[in-house]
Formats: C-alpha cells, structure tokens, sequence
C-alpha cells in the first residue's frame, strides 16, 4: 500500500503547489480575508477527517453556550439544500448534514447554522445578535480571519508521515500549523508516555509558539436510537454487538466496544454515508443471523442522524439500536489551560 502511494507522490506535489500558492496569495494580501467584530473560534484539521472536531465543537458549547448568545457555523456536508440554512430539531441529515442536525439535538437552545460560504454565514449569525460563532471544520476557509484558531492532529497518525493528498491523508501543507493559536493532540490513549508527548510537542512546534495540548475521548452511558424508547443498557461480557459505523476512523470506538463485550460484528461504511433502503436490510439480517440472543446494534451520534431518516428509520423499527456519545476528554493540565485560554479569548481576560 504504502508502495502505491508513492507513486501518487508527483501528483501530492502539483497539490501542494496549488495549496502552497494559495496560503501565499492570503499571506500576501492578495486574496481578501474578512475578519469581524465578534468571537470567531475556528475548529479544524489538516488532515481529511477522523480528528474529533465534533467532539471539541460540543466541548466548546458547553463551555460557552450560557456566556452569551452562541451560534455554531458548519459547510453542512453531504446535505442536499444550498445556502444559509438555520437548523432545526425537526430537520433530516439529507436537508442540513448530519453533524449539525447533531449539535441542534443535543443543544436546541444554541443556534446552529450551515452555509458552505463561511462569511456569509458569519455576517447572517451577526445580524441577528451572535456574540460567539464557532466553525467546525473551517481551518482551511482563508477567505475569514478567526479570532482563534484550534488545529487537532490525531495521536496516532503522529508517528505516519505528512504526505499531502492523493498519496497522503494531508489537505493542507503540515508548515500551516503555524497559523494555529493552540493545537490539540486528539484521540490520545491513557497509557501515553509523557517520552512520546514530548516526541509530538517536539514535532508539532512552529516559531509561531502555540501551546500543544493533548486530550483523549470519553465515552457515555448508551442511549436509544429514538427518544421515545426507554431502559437503560450497558456493555457487557455476555454481549454480542454489531458496530454500525459511517465515520472516517471507527478505530477507537471499535477497540472500547470490543474490550467489552464476548463479540463484535463490524459493518464499517464511508464518511457520512447516506444509507440506503439495501444497507439497512443488510444490517438487519446480519444482525438476525448472529446466534447471541444477548445482542444489540451500536452506532455513533453522527450515524444516528442519518438513520433517523424517514426513508430507512422504519426498517430498524422493534430492534435494539443504541448510539454511543463520545467527549473530549482532557487530563486535569491541560483542561485547565485550554478552558483557560479559550474564556481570555472570549471574554478580553488580561
């Protein structure tokens, strides 16, 4: 594999160039960056996907969502519509993309909005009184000037190399960390040695001197597909659990749910993957062919979105589906001090 990627390496550098010149034409001033006169938090990556912005997105509602009038600002991928969209509780996945549809229904008192132009959705959010706008997954949209820019790498992919698509998983040449106010080492497991963080702070420093923080994932207690279905489940050794997934690293969910439970039946799809009438019968019977009577299907909060969709929802009708919500989990330091620096942000602290 990795053979064949280095034969996508000339094709890496055309890209590079492309995106190189375009950081430059920015820098230089040559191509128009807006900035505003209210709180711009950026969340992003420089890698395609798999990173947690959702996690830390939600991590940032918390911490803001009763300090102000919030709103968070998202391109709405996979979505079917064009434009600003403010997003309701009562939306699809198809009409408003499935990460925002899942802000809107964990935190329904925060406004949440779509727009694939980052600045006209900005400027819409302001009009309507917004002090706070978080954009997730917006590192790359040089046409605004966030006020604060939070850059995520994945613990893991620390140790791989920073080849630019096609050959690599980079979107974005690896030197534009330095534009990042804070980066935060994501997915970081709890046996890390503080030898390998030093490894990955040695690696990820620019003259820029942001701070380089490291935080793990948290996992919540499981919660039916449907609100309206109740009882309380948990994973166990006498468990079977088919793992639905449609996310860009279904890894680590994989390796917590496994260590739980007596099997696992991974069906494993694309990022955002709108399922079909066929995927959702493929999913049934592999979950009515596994002998454990003690089963369950699990999927994710973001997979959740889409399977709620009135064209496929009915089909898991009766069966037991639970998602399992995932946070952003800190170590005591370093919460202190990302909390710390987003609130001096928002809030002018000297």
């Amino acid at each position: 594999m990795v053979y064949l990627r280095a034969l996508l390496l000339p094709f890496s550098l055309l890209y590079g160039l492309a995106i190189w010149l375009r950081n430059r034409l920015y820098d230089w001033g040559w191509l128009r960056s807006v900035s505003f006169d209210r709180k711009i938090i950026v969340v992003g990556n420089l890698a395609v996907g798999g990173t947690g912005k959702s996690p830390m997105t939600e991590y940032l509602i918390r911490l803001l969502s009763s300090r102000g009038r919030l709103a968070t600002l998202s391109r709405g991928y996979g979505r079917q519509t064009r434009g600003f969209l403010e997003v309701t509780p009562a939306d699809t996945a198809r009409r408003a993309g499935d990460e925002p549809l899942q802000f809107k229904r964990k935190f329904p008192d925060i406004t949440v909005a779509v727009d694939e132009d980052r600045v006209d959705g900005v400027s819409r959010l302001i009009k309507t009184g917004h002090d706070t706008i978080i954009l997730d997954d917006a590192y790359q949209h040089r046409a605004l000037r966030p006020g604060l820019a939070i850059l995520l790498f994945d613990y893991r992919a620390m140790s791989k190399p920073t080849w630019l698509l096609p050959a690599g998983n980079y979107r974005d040449c690896f030197r534009e960390r330095r534009r990042a106010d804070v980066m935060v080492v994501t997915k970081t497991p709890t046996d890390a040695t503080e030898a390998e963080k030093n490894r990955i702070r040695q690696r990820l420093s620019s003259r820029s001197g942001a701070p380089i923080l490291f935080a793990g994932i948290g996992y919540g207690s499981l919660t039916p597909l449907r609100v309206e279905e109740s009882g309380v489940c948990t994973l166990n050794s006498d468990l079977s659990v088919l793992l639905l997934t449609g996310i860009a690293n279904p890894l680590p969910l994989y390796q917590y749910v496994s260590s739980q439970v007596s099997e696992i039946v991974p069906m494993r799809y694309a990022d955002h993957h709108d399922y079909s009438t066929a995927d959702i019968q493929n999913v049934v019977q592999r979950f009515e062919a596994m002998p454990n009577p003690h089963k369950l299907i699990l999927t994710t909060e973001k997979d959740a979105q889409r399977l709620l969709d009135p064209a496929v929802s009915g089909l898991l009708a009766g069966l037991p589906v639970y998602m399992v919500p995932i946070h952003m989990e800190f170590d005591k330091a370093d919460d202190v001090a990302f909390r710390e620096l987003v609130l001096s942000y928002c809030f002018n602290r000297q």
